[in-house]
């Protein structure tokens, strides 16, 4: 009876604790959900004021918006026209920031993106002469134009947020936003992104066309000679404090299972009960998926005004996270299966908590 007593006592105790965290944890969110409404205002204005010049694309928008508050570089796919480049120096615009472009042409060198070491008669030495990769908001237009020796060019400073030249490393700007583009249609003369370049890219994004009521405001738009002039609403310190915000966003154990699952999933298809991907699938994703899929889901529930994650938040940016990431097989290209149609399959699969 002892034991038992014992038993019962210890259980109400440690049912206790259970019960006071949960209420420290509801009032914990309380608190964080107000601290986010009130800064998502900003960044509403800030999607408002990018609405002016960019129509019918709010979802290049928004992911634009995950890729800044995530810490994030976006890869997007879409054919000549649907304003991917104007999109960027909107952005850019709109936060006060430094905007620079690099147009990747097969004779660029990697010494014009990062910058090179100029030798000075004067001084009788070398000096450093920063590249245009040194801005806050990059635009690698066409980045499968150039060969792979300029597109490894960036992968130190997409991962480390910093630029080697000769002995010496130096700091990019914060924020640091890369922005590539690509085209679909003529592939001739490309090179194909390596594994390692891609997955470096928090998002890939394929980008339609408008739909005709859109269009049509875009034609009169630029048609007329009254341009949308876009102002500053954010500035880099409300970025930050934003980010710091984001990085407290609660997220459950169940939505970091349901991850997981979801990223094993592309690895080892037949433990999940997708045997039937196994063929398509070459390799799964990496763990920068996880990472990226658990930052840009705490995104996106910041924009939508919550500081807490639900699972539609992550089935929401699932297939921009994840798409690039695996490697098909000739069996999927040859039955004409996507990356788009594996992670619809898992994401049917897998229950959501």
């Amino acid at each position: 009876m002892l034991i038992v007593a014992r038993i019962c006592r210890n259980f109400t105790k440690y049912f206790n604790y259970i019960i006071m965290a949960e209420v420290y944890q509801a009032e914990e969110i309380k608190l964080l959900n107000e601290k986010v409404q009130i800064l998502n205002t900003t960044f509403s204005e800030l999607k408002k004021e990018i609405n002016k010049a960019i129509i019918g694309q709010d979802y290049m928008i928004d992911r634009l918006l995950v890729g800044l508050l995530g810490n994030g570089h976006i890869l997007l796919e879409g054919v000549p026209g649907l304003a991917k480049t104007l999109a960027i120096k909107t952005l850019a615009d709109a936060v006060d920031g430094q905007f620079s472009r690099i147009q990747f042409t097969p004779d660029l060198l990697p010494a014009d993106v990062v910058g090179t070491m100029i030798y000075n008669v004067k001084e009788n030495d070398f000096k450093i002469k920063k590249g245009p990769i040194f801005a806050n908001f990059v635009l690698a237009d066409e980045i499968n134009r150039a060969p792979s020796k300029v597109q490894s060019a960036l992968l130190e400073a997409m991962q480390e947020k910093q630029v080697t030249i000769g002995d010496e490393s130096m700091q990019l700007p914060k924020p640091f936003l890369v922005l590539a583009t690509q085209n679909p249609i003529d592939q001739e003369g490309t090179y194909l992104l390596p594994e390692a370049q891609s997955d470096r890219f928090m998002l890939k994004c394929k980008i339609d066309y408008p739909n005709f009521e859109d269009e049509r405001k875009i034609m009169q738009m630029v048609s007329t000679a009254h341009q949308p002039k876009i102002k500053s609403v954010v500035t880099l310190q409300n970025i930050v404090e934003a980010k710091e915000l984001i990085n407290q966003i609660y997220l459950d154990e169940k939505i970091e299972k349901y991850i997981l699952d979801m990223v094993f999933a592309t690895r080892f298809p037949s433990k999940y009960g997708l045997t039937d991907l196994k063929s398509y699938i070459s390799f799964g994703a990496s763990p920068r998926a996880s990472i990226n899929l658990a930052i840009a889901a705490r995104v996106v529930a910041f924009l939508n005004n919550r500081a807490f994650v639900i699972p539609e938040d992550v089935k929401s940016i699932a297939k921009d996270v994840l798409r690039h990431r695996m490697g098909l097989s000739f069996e999927a290209e040859a039955e004409e299966i996507t990356s788009e149609d594996i992670v619809d399959k898992i994401l049917n699969k897998i229950q959501a908590p």
